[in-house]
């Protein structure tokens, strides 16, 4: 649900009612991951997706229902060759959808507001929900902080929310979202509570959701170009937080990137060095001089960042590598650059450009290999791909 974290903290802050659905699991082809949510307020309003359309009118009325019976349920959608008719994707993938009710009463909704304001301040966390287990716990919530603190509880056992935020840790700190199962055992045994209060046990274990939250992944321009303006604009679309660095003052000024989220005057390697980077960030260094550009890739290429790439043509490209070599940037570094940057899309103006690079940095960051769908029977979504053939 933090992709529309901003949305949901609002209603929360105006004591709105809401249910929200979830992706949780996702098998075969499928337009959305889990962590894709919609939700539906108690005036009817939706936001988010789920789907890109398939399903979303089905995933409403379920919003709906769970609005008026206050029931947290796990839903699974896909075609079946039993029922032809069935509401499915017209992928042909397989997504299990949690729709959990956000009432004024649901004991989880002080966690949900906690873990949804640290998100939209695009701070770190993670949301942990049960989506495979005792039907008692379904509806529980537990949020995790990067210091291993946590609040709220799945409703089991203390050593259950114990091992949840041991898990729910492990992923935050890798930037992950998906689920994780905890074996039968300890941990969670005798959480479930019978009629009768005794204790009652899932011999396959329990299945829990953990979201992670944090900062948009950074993108880092270096040159103050037309390019560069055109770039700023694609990278915001994209959702990166966007700083454009040059050492040139004339040229690096709010009035001329308006949209950027930080404009740096520093020499690129220096302020590279010394700035926050992980392995998300996409560098992109557009400066096209030897001054600048061999220091900084100097440093770039020995950051474990996402994508590095810089623009050029293939003579720029090929004295650049040699005087990388000459720096002593060894080949294995070297293999990390990409350059000249963007994919083959015949680009000449400043916003094609761009165009071209992101679509480059799509490609590498989900796999993609930049060649048309048409004509090609390669699945589309890189989960599909990975994905074991049917029997």
């Amino acid at each position: 649900m933090f992709d529309i974290a901003g949305e949901l903290h609002r209603r929360l802050a105006g004591d709105r009612e809401f249910a929200v659905a979830t992706v949780v699991s996702v098998s075969g082809s499928a337009p959305r991951g889990p962590g894709a949510a919609l939700a539906v307020d108690s005036g009817g309003t939706v936001v988010g997706s789920v789907s890109g359309g398939c399903v979303e009118g089905a995933v409403y009325e379920l919003c709906a229902r769970a609005l008026e019976d206050g029931a947290t349920r796990v839903e699974r959608f896909g075609y079946s060759d039993e029922d032809a008719f069935a509401v499915g994707l017209t992928c042909g993938g397989v997504i299990d959808i949690m729709v959990t009710p956000v009432l004024t009463r649901a004991p989880a909704r002080p966690v949900l507001r906690a873990a949804l304001s640290a998100a939209a301040r695009g701070e770190r966390g993670a949301l942990v929900r049960l989506v495979e287990g005792p039907a008692e716990l379904l509806g529980g919530a537990l949020f995790v902080r990067p210091d291993g603190s946590y609040e709220g509880g799945l409703g089991g056992t203390a050593e259950l929310d114990r091992t949840a935020a041991g898990e729910a840790g492990a992923l935050l700190d890798a930037g992950r979202t998906g689920t994780v199962v905890v074996p039968a055992g300890g941990a969670w045994r005798g959480s479930a509570r019978t009629a009768a209060g005794e204790g009652s046990s899932c011999p396959g274990g329990v299945t829990l959701f953990v979201e992670s939250s944090g900062p948009p992944p950074r993108m880092i321009v270096f040159g103050a170009i037309d390019f560069a303006a055109a770039l700023v604009r694609v990278g915001k679309f994209l959702g990166y937080h966007v700083t454009v660095c040059d050492a040139r003052p004339l040229f690096v000024t709010r009035a001329r990137f308006p949209e950027a989220d930080e404009i740096v005057v520093d020499w690129p390697h220096r302020y590279l060095s010394g700035t926050r980077t992980d392995a998300r960030t996409v560098l992109c260094v557009l400066t096209h001089d030897a001054k600048f550009d061999i220091p900084l890739l100097k440093v770039a290429l020995e950051l474990p960042v996402e994508f590095v790439g810089a623009l050029g043509s293939r003579r720029t490209h090929a004295d650049r590598e040699r005087r990388l070599r000459e720096a002593g940037v060894g080949e294995r570094e070297l293999s990390r650059l990409r350059s000249p940057i963007g994919l083959d899309l015949g680009a000449r103006t400043p916003q094609e450009t761009a165009l071209s690079i992101a679509a480059e940095i799509v490609a590498s960051r989900r796999g993609g290999t930049g060649a048309p769908l048409t004509g090609s029977d390669t699945p589309i979504h890189r989960e599909a791909r990975r994905a074991p053939a049917a029997a």
